[in-house]
């Protein structure tokens, strides 16, 4: 069980290493005018979203395993409240992970209508799920 613990950790670190720099890249976009710096800009996006998500895939499904180790078996899937809050953040950071997708493909066609203000503010998404997510496992407050 340690070292699915371990690759899990590994996959969740590289995972939200991908969510912290994209909307970074996001907000450089917003305000990049010359073709050339947002070509660029965006071959580096859309590098990063694929590995992002492929990374994403071996840490939810080691996660799931965890899951089936800890409290799988037997009649019932009882858990933890603490862990069906982290669920539901993880559920929040996939779909996060999607809508980095979907903004890409609205920079891909030139028809974004947000500015870097606004991707400065979404780039703190992933901080607030990953302390939220951190604090529930370690301090399994309920």
């Amino acid at each position: 069980m340690l070292w699915v613990k371990a690759f899990h950790i590994l996959f969740v670190v590289s995972w939200f290493s991908g969510l912290f720099y994209l909307p970074r890249i996001f907000v450089n976009l917003a305000l990049e005018k010359e073709s050339v710096s947002k070509e660029r800009l965006l071959l580096m996006a859309r590098k990063l979203y694929r590995f992002m998500m492929m990374l994403s895939v071996p840490a939810v499904l080691l996660g799931a395993w965890l899951l089936w180790l800890q409290y799988g078996g037997g009649d019932s899937f009882k858990m933890p409240g603490w862990m069906h809050a982290k669920l539901a953040l993880v559920i929040l950071a996939i779909g996060y992970s999607h809508a980095c997708g979907a903004i890409l493909k609205k920079f891909e066609r030139g028809v974004n209508t947000r500015s870097h203000t606004w991707y400065r503010w979404f780039n703190e998404v992933p901080v607030l799920l990953l302390l939220a997510i951190v604090i529930l496992v370690v301090v399994k407050p309920f």
